[in-house]
């Protein structure tokens, strides 16, 4: 690449806590490992970099009841699978603590601080009705998919979580 550092990109679709918790995981190895990391969240993945309960502001109505169905947190993020009614997320967490596995609370400051950046994606933010004061601080930028295939085409590592 040039002298540059390899890079690597990660979006993030899910909002759903494993699914996090791998993206995290890649991310911050990357980094570890000095390649340069960008996280793109969108969609769902949006939860995951939302303060708890974040709603914004001037809605639609339909922007309005996707607020009330999807409440936004990492302490909301639901599992992938045996969710069972949050008794999976409870399991989950216990074997988290047990093996000494970092907690998504744990893995974002450490990805601030190796490095990562963190960008969410302004067309979902739009369709959900959320604006940049819903997010928590460690989101970098506030940025489309241009920006996303621009990071991306310079990447030796792209992945969709």
């Amino acid at each position: 690449m040039n002298g540059e550092r390899e890079a690597a990109t990660i979006v993030v679709f899910s909002g759903e806590l494993d699914r996090a918790l791998a993206a995290f995981n890649i991310a911050t190895t990357a980094a570890s490992m000095g390649m340069e990391v960008t996280m793109f969240f969108t969609f769902w993945g949006l939860n995951v970099v939302r303060k708890d309960g974040g709603g914004g502001g001037e809605k639609v109505w339909l922007q309005r009841m996707l607020g009330l169905l999807n409440r936004g947190g990492l302490r909301r993020l639901p599992l992938s699978r045996l969710h069972m009614l949050g008794g999976g997320k409870v399991a989950m967490k216990a074997l988290m603590r047990r093996f000494r596995m970092p907690s998504l609370e744990e893995m974002i400051p450490l990805a601030k601080e190796l490095g990562v950046r963190f960008i969410a994606c302004t067309t979902s933010m739009a369709l959900t009705g959320l604006g940049e004061k819903d997010f928590i601080p460690e989101v970098d930028a506030f940025a489309g998919a241009a920006t996303y295939v621009g990071q991306a085409s310079r990447s030796a590592i792209n992945l969709f979580i």
